[in-house]
């Protein structure tokens, strides 16, 4: 049975540099089929650029998913066509670049994957993300045999919602966006991989894979400043998905933390 692998949020320098070094050998311990990485905040902690996904595809990642942040790096608006892996999120204007969703095989094994962004406390402007998971799982219903959704959003609750009104219709409803890795991960009733949300791919020294120093301040003096990207204790957080390609839902879900 195909076995996915999903990647949270892949944070700056220290996240990215960790999966390119880890990603190959991790393929073949866990008997890995496909990756999946969220890399919004791979760029210096917020945004990608076009060299940054080429060197994640390259060391092994075979798609690459995108939050809020989607637009953060100059210019990536202009090369984000150029790659041929990589989606924004489906619920965006679709006045927006870059594909709503991709479909990776292996094997012969065809599996969807599509991002939508929550609506509850963030600010980029996107349609219902209920309806869109809706359409695009009508529209790619011919064209593999299981989907994976991501749901890229600040509320628990909303995620919470999104899994349940997918339960026995997508192969897995993983959350991200928070970078804080939760402990609700199962199967649903439906054969629907659930987890609230993956974690990060970068340095737990931190207040979500920033300097703590620089935001611990803010949180004090209520002063702007810039929170560099922190170092320390660089781990790599997501989850494993064992898929039946016959029904495309979920038969196992096992989460996965690795320390550098």
């Amino acid at each position: 049975m195909p076995k996915v692998l999903f990647l949270g949020d892949i944070v700056g320098r220290p996240g990215r540099t960790f999966v390119m070094e880890r990603i190959a050998l991790l393929r073949e311990e866990l008997g890995v089929d496909i990756v999946i990485a969220n890399a919004e905040n791979s760029a210096g902690g917020a945004g990608i650029t076009k060299k940054i996904a080429e060197q994640l595809l390259a060391a092994g990642v075979d798609a690459i998913t995108l939050g809020d942040h989607v637009w953060d790096q100059k210019n990536f608006e202009n090369e984000i066509d150029e790659l041929e892996r990589v989606c924004r999120p489906a619920n965006l204007p679709e006045q927006n670049p870059g594909r709503t969703h991709l479909v990776v095989e292996k094997d012969g094994f065809r599996l969807g994957i599509f991002t939508v962004l929550g609506r509850n406390y963030l600010t980029l402007k996107s349609s219902c993300p209920f309806h869109t998971a809706d359409a695009k799982l009508v529209e790619l219903a011919a064209q593999c045999d299981a989907v994976f959704v991501e749901a890229h959003m600040e509320a628990t609750s909303e995620k919470i919602a999104l899994g349940w009104h997918l339960d026995g219709r997508a192969a897995a409803v993983v959350g991200t966006h928070t970078h804080v890795p939760t402990a609700d991960g199962r199967v649903l009733p439906g054969g629907t991989a659930y987890l609230s949300d993956a974690g990060m791919c970068g340095p737990y020294a931190s207040v979500l894979g920033r300097d703590v120093a620089h935001v611990v301040a803010t949180f004090l003096d209520g002063m702007k400043r810039r929170f560099p990207v922190a170092e320390g204790d660089v781990r790599l957080s997501g989850c494993l998905i064992e898929i039946d390609p016959a029904t495309g839902l979920s038969l196992s879900f096992e989460r996965i933390e690795l320390a550098k």
